[in-house]
């Protein structure tokens, strides 16, 4: 430590903190590694359409409602305000180890009062004053505080892709359930009318049974699928209260809130481009953030190699004091500080973690080849899966053409007598299960062109909802 006298503040102080702040300023740009995917890359998906797709992907179903559902859950969603706050505090983080590359700078002051009592003397009172100045930096010779900023920074920027994601994902969930609502929906009406169908179905038995031209089991058995049709009605009901009660919770609502009436499943538009795989690697959200934190691992790397090496740090000090408050910065005493220190033995302690963060870095290495693969199977099932549905759904059409004009045919010889109503009861049936397997499977054709969208999405950023929006507006609903 060195200390003078001196009758003007230190600006020498000041001045040795300014360069340092300027070459950590100057210094703390980020380098890190290209690390390709562990695994072999194909070249094209199978199919491919040539459609663009939008950012906001659920916008090209052509769906109004959709379009505000999806607005309101991003808005209000709990979950996804839940993955925001990570994001604050996974940004706090950084911007507190990012604070070790300056300076510490700390001011104290102080003000105290003595009184002095002696026998047969008068007490006498003495005031000091005192101001002080303290800063303290690390140099960073071998990159550990850089390297454990960088790791944190990282983290905040993997942090943000699993935003992104979770926003992409929620998305999907709303446009899929919303579709299933519409599907049980459209369910149930198609029940309806099957039910009032096996009732002219039941009645024909039994005028057939009046007129003695048929025994009870007709009338018994088609009895016993007009009462099976409307205790599907019921389950179908069940299926589409619980449904509703998922939409409102992916809207940060009670499940008791209502939705609007889901509008018929919409024609799908034409298939969209997939791009190349490599490109969707890079605009994925997931595999975006675990290759970031396969950067923020090596980062981590370094900065324990580097920990094992010697540390050296400045300080600087200086301080004023006196007995009136006028005279406070007459005076100054300051002193400049080096310090060395260096890790002799630790048990082994900074090896180990050294050997830690390598595994760290090995087990990010394999993560980011694996969410890749899943990403490439993703796209790769949605396509497939599609197109599969859509030959099916094909098939079902002709299916229904079919078993249309065959139950009318039954039903027709049933009345001339030259039929049992066996028979029709397995056309009736048969052309019922149809109708419902037909409206489900393009529902599930829309599922799968919706988890193509997901798969693809990408380079969309959702917009913070505003504080407390979710209570507010329930607040404003009970009012």
């Amino acid at each position: 430590m060195i200390g003078r006298r001196t009758q003007t503040p230190p600006a020498w102080v000041l001045a040795w903190a300014s360069c340092v702040v300027a070459a950590s300023a100057s210094s703390c740009a980020m380098r890190l590694k290209d690390v390709p995917p562990p695994v072999a890359m194909p070249e094209a998906f199978s199919p491919s359409g040539t459609e663009a797709v939008p950012e906001k992907w659920w916008t090209v179903l052509g769906d109004p409602q959709l379009d505000a559902l999806v607005e309101e859950a991003l808005a209000g969603n709990l979950g996804l305000r839940g993955t925001w706050d990570r994001l604050d505090q996974a940004a706090a983080i950084a911007r507190r180890a990012g604070a070790d590359l300056y300076p510490a700078v700390t001011g104290t002051a102080r003000a105290s009062r003595t009184r002095t009592a002696t026998a047969g003397e008068p007490a006498v009172y003495q005031n000091l004053f005192s101001l002080g100045l303290a800063t303290s930096y690390e140099v960073d010779l071998w990159g550990r505080v850089r390297s454990t900023a960088n790791a944190a920074e990282l983290e905040a920027r993997a942090t943000r892709e699993d935003l992104a994601a979770a926003a992409i994902s929620l998305a999907a969930q709303v446009a899929g359930t919303w579709y299933r609502i519409a599907d049980l929906r459209g369910q149930m009406a198609l029940i309806d009318q099957q039910i009032r169908t096996n009732a002219e179905y039941q009645e024909l038995a039994t005028l057939r049974f009046r007129l003695g031209k048929v025994s009870a089991v007709d009338v018994l058995q088609q009895r016993q699928l007009l009462e099976a049709t409307r205790a599907e009605r019921v389950q179908a009901e069940s299926a589409l209260k619980v449904l509703e009660h998922q939409l409102a919770v992916l809207l940060g609502r009670p499940p008791q809130h209502r939705v609007a009436e889901a509008a018929t499943l919409p024609a799908l538009p034409l298939l969209p481009q997939t791009s190349l795989p490599s490109a969707l690697v890079q605009k994925r959200p997931d595999t975006c953030g675990a290759y970031l934190r396969l950067q923020e691992a090596d980062q981590q790397v370094a900065a324990a190699v580097a920990d094992r090496f010697p540390r050296i740090s400045l300080s600087a000090e200086a301080e004023t004091s006196a007995l009136e408050a006028r005279n406070l910065f007459d005076n100054w005493l300051a002193g400049l500080a080096a310090n060395l220190a260096a890790p002799l033995l630790d048990g082994g302690r900074r090896q180990a973690e050294v050997d830690r963060t390598r595994a760290l870095a090995s087990q990010r290495l394999h993560e980011y080849g694996q969410t890749v693969l899943d990403a490439l199977r993703e796209v790769e099932d949605a396509l497939v899966q599609e197109a599969q549905q859509g030959q099916y759904v094909d098939s079902l059409d002709q299916q229904l053409d079919l078993s249309a004009k065959a139950l009318v045919q039954t039903r027709q010889q049933y009345v001339n007598g030259t039929l049992d109503y066996l028979r029709v009861l397995a056309a009736l049936q048969s052309h019922q299960g149809l109708q419902r397997r037909h409206l489900q499977a393009a529902r599930e054709r829309i599922q799968f062109r919706i988890d193509l969208y997901r798969a693809l999405g990408g380079g969309w950023a959702p917009d913070r909802p505003a504080p407390g929006l979710a209570g507010a507006r329930e607040n404003g609903a009970a009012r």
